[in-house]
């Protein structure tokens, strides 16, 4: 419904709803905006038709004021042009309320088509099209009105003439006329709209743009998406236009039936009275004591001719009036004194006797004693009739005869359908235009505010402070200000989410707190193990960043590894030998090779590792970082080829944390001085990683890990110096773990 363009970018999930300056007019500005659109629209309208009238132009030009304002003003300022220049037509020409409907459906086009794709001659088949569809609705609705109702002049063009020359009949002569006419019209209409449309800076075009925002005002394409939201029946637009149209429809039906009756019997009580006063005027006419002589001597009797014609004129004063007549009521049937001749049928002679028809038989009675019946209305010999019969009286006060009047009930008939056919045109155009007010008003009052708190409700994340705080402005800067119902419910949902949003934010903060702790707490373990074995912390802070260099890399090559798993390995990668803490400190600090006992007790730290995770995750439950603690403390020292324990799983069986773990352990203790062993150089160290790919390490692992030893390396520099000379026996196996 919104034709005006802003720069926003569309609705998505990571963008911010509304981020422009509301620069919408106020009330006021808007309505002076609308007056000066609506006057400048009428006086185009107004004057293109007298100009083109005037120069004798075959065109109208009577709707480019229309298609104008429906282009840059809209629906609502479409209509209205529509409706005052019809109202102007009808100063001269009343039978333009019958064409309201067409100006109405011009506008409405007009909108549509520009709401589609803006009016310009870099368009010229959006054009066309245009042309074609106001022509159909000037041409050919425009057309079938005339036909529709009896007695309205149908304007005969040249053509439609031409085509009735060379034999077409005269209603698609005049369809056909009408068509050519009107493309024509609506070809140079739409010319000249587009040029003064194309005339207008686009600054003025929003100024003049009417709309009727609630809320901050949308982009097209955010009205759109939010539009398209699923309801699981009915849509509440659709619920109420239903509820409407049903409502005014049944409306009109009662209230077109009703008018309907009253203005036929209206109708039929005027034509009585009408044709009452015609047999009113005959009985003057007719002297009642000339009768027997006219019966009898007919035209040849004197005055005879001279009353004749008298009636004949009576006759002729009214196409309403069907036949006028004179007769004598005898027990043998009507004894014609008069009866004029119509163009369709000779009257019947003076002294002619016509039989009763039966619908009179009731009335014969009364008629034979010289009395008055009300007026009838039959269907017998000479058609539908509403019949009026007045007697005549001779100078003695006697009745001699009757003096009747027929009128055709088709003729009333024919009135009460073009009542009805009026009734429906300007029911129609009425509808249409308290439609489109209404669903303008549902539009812009209760579904697109809706829709708007529903779609930036669902779009909500939580996922992160900046998310939570970002779909907090969303809502905000909707600013819907319907000041109902509505309002009440945006109000409520900001500030329940702006609650929520409180507690999320000191729930992450909590959150984030008891992570540190956690953090901290597993180096302080860390470190204290670590302690106890003579090395310095720095072991377990080079581990985990040998860890997060080589799960980095495995990533960036195409592993399936989130950044949230790296986070969660590295945090846990300091607990990898916090079995140790239960190793004797005979055994953890001996500067000798251990004997081989020893070395089954050393080998325990892995199952008591495990122990230690274990207890604490039933403490702790749903802790990703206790996961990966478990899976590292307990299968760090695992083997590819499956030589490893303390279970002695082999390949992929090791979980990947384990196996990453295994290098960046062995690989520190290889380079770093330890009671029992020298440092191993840095080339050294990498050439028995590298020989154990695909024996103790996991190939891809150690891929991985020589892909980045520029990184591994500045790592281990930063810890200190690395020593150049070559290790032969350290009291450590092939991998630098004391043995």
């Amino acid at each position: 419904m919104n034709d005006r363009i802003y720069t926003i970018p569309p609705f998505s999930e990571g963008s911010v709803l509304m981020n422009t300056i509301d620069t919408s007019p106020g009330p006021k500005t808007k309505l002076i905006n609308s007056i000066i659109l609506l006057t400048a629209g009428t006086a185009v309208n107004f004057l293109l038709s007298v100009l083109a009238h005037t120069l004798g132009l075959p065109l109208y030009l009577d709707s480019i004021g229309t298609i104008v304002v429906s282009a840059i003003g809209g629906f609502i300022p479409g209509i209205c042009i529509g409706i005052i220049t019809n109202m102007i037509n009808c100063i001269n020409d009343p039978a333009s309320v019958y064409y309201a409907i067409i100006s109405i459906l011009i506008a409405v086009a007009a909108v549509v088509f520009n709401k589609k794709k803006p009016l310009s001659f870099r368009s010229p088949l959006h054009l066309l099209f245009l042309t074609l569809t106001l022509a159909f609705i000037g041409g050919g609705i425009g057309t079938f009105i005339p036909w529709l109702i009896d007695g309205l002049e149908f304007d005969n063009n040249t053509i439609s003439e031409k085509l009735t020359e060379i034999g077409m009949s005269l209603p698609s002569a005049q369809l056909t006329g009408n068509l050519i006419m009107d493309i024509l019209d609506k070809a140079v209409s739409v010319i000249l709209s587009v040029s003064i449309i194309s005339l207008i800076p686009d600054r003025i075009k929003e100024k003049l743009h009417f709309s009727a925002w609630k809320q901050h005002p949308l982009t097209n394409e955010q009205t759109r998406t939010i539009n398209k939201m699923q309801c699981r029946t009915l849509s509440l637009r659709t619920k109420i236009m239903l509820a409407f149209s049903s409502s005014l429809i049944l409306l009109a039906a009662f209230a077109t039936g009703i008018s309907y009756v009253l203005f036929r019997d209206a109708t039929i009580s005027q034509h009585i009275k009408f044709v009452s006063g015609i047999t009113t005027i005959m009985t003057d006419i007719v002297n009642g004591d000339d009768v027997d002589r006219f019966i009898s001597e007919g035209h040849s009797a004197e005055g005879y001719d001279e009353t004749e014609k008298k009636l004949e004129l009576l006759l002729k004063s009214d196409d309403d009036i069907e036949y006028i007549y004179v007769y004598r009521i005898e027990n043998d049937g009507c004894h014609v004194v008069f009866d004029i001749d119509t163009s369709e049928q000779a009257g019947a002679e003076p002294g002619d006797i016509i039989p009763f028809d039966s619908s009179f038989a009731s009335y014969i009675p009364t008629l034979l004693a010289g009395g008055e019946i009300e007026p009838i209305i039959t269907d017998d010999t000479y058609g539908h009739l509403l019949t009026v019969y007045k007697p005549i009286f001779d100078s003695s006060g006697k009745c001699v005869c009757y003096a009747a009047a027929d009128v055709q009930m088709q003729n009333i008939s024919a009135y009460g359908r073009n009542f009805l056919t009026s009734m429906v045109l300007v029911f129609l155009a009425f509808f249409l235009v308290v439609s489109i007010i209404v669903l303008y008003s549902i539009e812009y009052s209760f579904v697109l505010p809706l829709n708007a708190i529903s779609y930036t409700s669902e779009k909500f994340a939580y996922d992160s402070d900046e998310s939570i705080h970002m779909s907090m402005r969303k809502m905000e800067e909707l600013k819907i200000s319907t000041g109902d119902e509505i309002e009440n419910l945006y109000h409520a949902v900001v500030k329940t989410e702006s609650d929520v949003v409180k507690q999320l934010e000191d729930i992450l903060k909590k959150s984030e707190t008891i992570n540190k702790m956690q953090e901290a707490f597993i180096l302080v373990l860390a470190d204290m193990v670590e302690n106890r074995d003579k090395s310095t912390g720095d072991h377990i802070k080079k581990t985990a960043s040998y860890v997060r260099i080589v799960l980095n890399r495995m990533k960036a090559s195409g592993y399936d590894i989130s950044d949230e798993y790296i986070d969660n390995v590295v945090a846990s990668a300091p607990l990898h030998d916090i079995g140790k803490i239960k190793i004797p400190d005979t055994i953890l600090g001996k500067p000798g090779r251990l004997t081989d006992s020893e070395f089954d007790i050393m080998k325990t730290h892995t199952r008591v590792g495990r122990d230690i995770i274990q207890k604490v995750m039933e403490l702790v439950p749903e802790s990703d970082k206790l996961d990966e603690a478990l899976s590292i403390s307990h299968y760090h020292h695992e083997k590819w080829n499956g030589k490893g324990y303390p279970e002695h799983l082999s390949g992929e069986d090791i979980p990947l944390s384990a196996r990453v773990m295994a290098i960046s352990d062995v690989f520190d203790a290889l380079v770093s001085r330890r009671s029992y062993k020298e440092p191993f150089p840095f080339d050294q160290a990498v050439d028995i990683i590298r020989s154990e790919s695909g024996e103790q390490f996991d190939p891809k692992v150690v891929d991985a890990f020589l892909a980045s030893l520029d990184e591994i390396k500045e790592v281990a520099m930063s810890f200190g110096p690395l020593s150049t000379v070559y290790a032969v026996d350290n009291h450590v196996d092939d991998s630098g773990n004391k043995r």
